[in-house]
């Protein structure tokens, strides 16, 4: 039986834009002209133009608020252009809410371009890399700065690879949990406060806000700084979310899926992550029952699932009992 909950959320926001200095800085790439512009230059939106129709005149729907990206395509049916063309056409794709022009493969810009980008004020940037990668990164990038993000209570590690997200009620031991699982030599991600974001259809990414980056707060210690502490590679800054683990208070009449039959899934923006609860009592090793949790939903998504070996194994002995008798 699939039981599915959905998640309450804390916070909503969006981020409105990112500047090109962001970009230049995450992505790599060079500034051919335009330094002093960059911080001041807005990017609204993830999507990349590729102005080909523009280069023939035609701007009847020119995305002037896009990142233009020109290869060797463009360049090099600028190249064919007219001095006087080309630099009217140029002209009109330097529009004052254009953030950027980047050209891929360690092209050189036209001549024109460099003109109309400095009449308008337009940094241009360059890049080693082709123009299906740098589109490829700079997508990527900007999907995840300017998607829409949830703040979620609970802590994030990464355990063998897999996302896990420790939710339940405060003070059932999220945090001290995460302490014993990096002492482990799993990672973490966040705690107390995960921001979340969707990046695809199927997943869901999660990372620490910025004043939390690091931290853990234990009761009666306070706040420790993991990568301080534990170094460079007890922390990650982000990861994917695969699996929540919930923490629950036991109680005699509570009653816990023993057998792995009952699957639960908690709904964030679009996507379903399968969940876990997980009862909390005195002297359970949660740490080690959370690491054992993830590499069990790791075997499963490789194809191996112990709860359908055990229903084989009993459905084999009751067949044998019943031919016996």
């Amino acid at each position: 039986m699939m039981m599915h909950v959905s998640v309450p959320v804390a916070v909503n926001n969006l981020a409105e834009s990112v500047t090109v200095a962001d970009l230049v800085k995450n992505i790599r790439l060079d500034v051919i002209y335009g330094d002093d512009l960059l911080d001041s230059r807005k990017v609204s939106t993830s999507d990349i133009s590729r102005p080909g129709l523009e280069l023939t005149g035609y701007f009847n729907y020119y995305p002037a608020k896009r990142i233009q990206l020109l290869g060797i395509t463009e360049t090099s049916f600028a190249k064919g252009m007219s001095h006087d063309d080309l630099l009217s056409v140029m002209r009109q794709m330097c529009q004052p809410e254009t953030p950027a022009f980047v050209i891929s493969t360690q092209l050189e810009p036209p001549e024109e371009l460099l003109q109309a980008a400095k009449e308008t004020g337009i940094p241009i940037l360059g890049t080693k890399m082709t123009t299906s990668r740098v589109l490829s990164n700079m997508t990527n990038y900007l999907e995840g700065q300017l998607a829409e993000r949830q703040s979620l209570h609970g802590v994030l590690v990464d355990i063998y690879g897999v996302g896990v997200l420790i939710t339940g009620d405060s003070g059932v031991g999220k945090s001290e949990t995460a302490l014993e699982l990096v002492k482990r030599g799993h990672r973490l991600i966040a705690d107390d406060r995960v921001e979340v974001y969707q990046q695809d259809e199927q997943t869901l990414v999660g990372e620490a806000p910025a004043i939390l980056s690091h931290l853990l707060e234990i009761r009666g210690i306070g706040i420790i700084d993991v990568m301080n502490l534990f170094g460079a590679g007890a922390v990650r800054s982000d990861t994917d979310i695969e699996l929540i683990v919930h923490l629950e208070a036991w109680t005699p009449d509570k009653k816990f899926d023993r057998l792995g039959n009952d699957a639960e899934t908690q709904k964030i923006f679009d996507v379903e992550i399968p969940k876990i609860s997980i009862p909390v009592k005195t002297g359970r090793n949660l740490a080690i029952i959370i690491e054992a949790a993830a590499m069990n939903f790791r075997a499963r998504s490789m194809g191996y699932d112990a709860t359908k070996v055990f229903d084989q194994n009993l459905n084999r002995l009751i067949k044998k009992n019943s031919n016996q008798k």
